[in-house]
């Protein structure tokens, strides 16, 4: 893909910038490689709020104003929205340099990748002028609410009820595998406005303030790990002006499939940085494997080479996602085998990993609460990805239907 285009130049010079104004020690200050990826990742025992205090320090802030001042901050976003209008392969060139000099791309998360464009496609103008630039600048830091105890996959299934009381629409229900929580101010919403209306109509698109005073009680879920990446959020009373209705009122499902669209493929930036993460990982595996000094075992060794080929996959499939980028196409439906590669692989990974390193593997380190170590930490993660951002399930049906035109699923009546 490099051979493309601009796209040799265009990393030789974001090279360039990085080293120019990259503040000195802050690679070393913090192992940013380490949050660049979806949970289930090698991340070292760190959370939500050891990356917030990371953030805190003052090479990072300065850091941040320096990639605010050069319109770096949301860069895929459109040029009179304050991005530089990116696509997925120059921002994915972006964040594979950050990657490589160890820097943090300063991002703004869901807000970034899943509200703003969200907002750009369906929003009002006014909307626009008033969502967008809190997210560049920081101020406004979302987490999704999307999620119920019986509508996960099947979105549509939502009853989180919108009821609108004169200029506002006040919402009521619960929300579950909430990530970001913890340093989240804003929430956006898909909740049922239209009871009478069909499944996939009557939902609204909510952006709310996120707090205990706006009738927001949370409640993290603690996990195998004994993290807490996820909470369940109740909703009792929560208000918002009936102009944060992105898309306009019953007409959130629309809104909806371009925040899923994003999520899913992540305009390119999940998905390269994962590639660089995924090698990163298995080299550490590599290295773990040889300290217990069972390199040598050729079924071991059977074992790591599927696993190295996995990874040669996964940057495959992403190689073809790109290509049908470069050329101007959305990728769609193929997008559902790059999610259905990494996810599975990644759990592969942490069973073999634990296998590989024996009954070690089964001893927790010291420290309070429940900590694990690295590997642990994928063993007991890595499932989770074949459940978030559409179950393996959906993927194969997607795949099925919409790819090798197989018969629809029966619908069970």
């Amino acid at each position: 893909m490099d051979a493309t285009a601009d796209l040799p130049q265009f990393r030789a010079e974001v090279r360039v910038w990085l080293e120019a104004n990259a503040p000195d020690g802050l690679a070393g200050c913090f192992d940013w490689r380490a949050r660049a990826d979806l949970p289930g990742s090698v991340m070292s025992g760190q959370s939500e709020e050891d990356l917030a205090r990371a953030q805190q320090h003052p090479l990072f802030r300065d850091w941040e104003e320096r990639c605010l001042a050069a319109r770096l901050v949301c860069a895929g976003w459109p040029e009179d929205h304050g991005g530089r209008g990116w696509d997925a392969l120059h921002m994915s060139i972006y964040d594979e340099e950050c990657y490589r000099a160890g820097l943090p791309r300063v991002d703004r998360l869901q807000g970034e990748s899943m509200v703003g464009p969200s907002i750009i496609l369906h929003g009002t103008d006014e909307q626009k002028a008033k969502f967008l630039p809190p997210i560049i600048s920081g101020e406004h830091r979302y987490c999704q609410g999307f999620s119920e105890p019986n509508a996960g996959s099947d979105l549509a299934a939502v009853t989180t009820r919108g009821v609108v009381d004169g200029e506002q629409i006040v919402m009521s229900g619960q929300k579950l595998w909430t990530s970001r929580f913890s340093v989240a101010n804003m929430i956006f919403v898909l909740c049922r406005t239209d009871p009478d209306a069909a499944k996939h109509r009557g939902l609204s698109y909510v952006l709310a303030e996120f707090s205990a005073e706006n009738g927001i009680d949370v409640r993290p879920i603690r996990q195998m790990t004994g993290g807490a990446e996820f909470g369940e959020v109740f909703l009792d009373g929560t208000r918002a002006p009936l102009t944060n209705v992105v898309g306009g009122l019953n007409n959130g499902w629309k809104v909806v499939q371009t925040t899923l669209m994003h999520e899913r493929v992540g305009g390119g930036r999940v998905t390269s940085l994962m590639c660089l993460a995924r090698q990163r990982e298995f080299d550490g595996l590599v290295d773990a494997v040889r300290k217990v000094g069972d390199h040598t075992d050729p079924l071991v060794r059977q074992q790591l080479a599927r696993a190295f080929t996995d990874v040669e996959l996964l940057r495959i499939t992403w190689g073809r996602i790109r290509a049908e980028l470069a050329a101007g196409r959305d990728p769609g439906p193929p997008a559902s085998t790059w999610k259905l590669r990494w996810s599975e692989y990644h759990a592969r990974l942490g069973a073999l990993a634990v296998d590989l390193l024996g009954p070690a593997a089964t001893i927790r380190p010291d420290g309070d609460g429940y900590p694990t170590d690295r590997w642990q930490d994928v063993f007991l993660t890595a499932p989770s990805g074949l459940i978030y951002a559409g179950t393996s399930e959906i993927q194969r049906n997607i795949i099925g239907e919409r790819v090798l035109g197989l018969p629809r699923e029966p619908v069970p009546g």
